[in-house]
């Protein structure tokens, strides 16, 4: 919080947002920007290990990307975006933060 918009971009992901204060929600609601697959591009442009990068969709919940070699990437455009990217391979879950199958309530192990 501390009185900035959330780096990561969860404003786009809502159901992440209940434990937020109304003020924080205002921060984010007014920094939320739906890059397009130009501006993605644009932000890889400095990284090799995204000279592969492939815009695969763009949603008001977060860009999804192919080619990427690790996790490091994605993360960089992520908080350079303040957009949740999400890569095609690891798939975010609905009303999960992160991509971890197991853990949650309700959840087969």
């Amino acid at each position: 919080m501390h009185s900035l918009p959330d780096y990561n971009g969860h404003y786009g992901v809502r159901e992440l947002c209940d434990i937020c204060p109304m003020s924080q929600l205002e921060l984010c609601a007014a920094a939320h920007r739906v890059p397009t697959a130009e501006d993605v591009r644009q932000v890889a442009r400095v990284l090799p290990e995204a000279d592969k990068l492939q815009v695969v969709d763009i949603s008001e919940r977060a860009a999804v990307v192919s080619g990427l070699a690790s996790e490091q990437p994605r993360y960089f455009l992520q908080h350079a975006l303040g957009f949740q990217v999400h890569d095609e391979r690891h798939p975010h879950h609905e009303r999960r933060h992160g991509r971890a199958d197991i853990g949650w309530k309700g959840t087969p192990a």
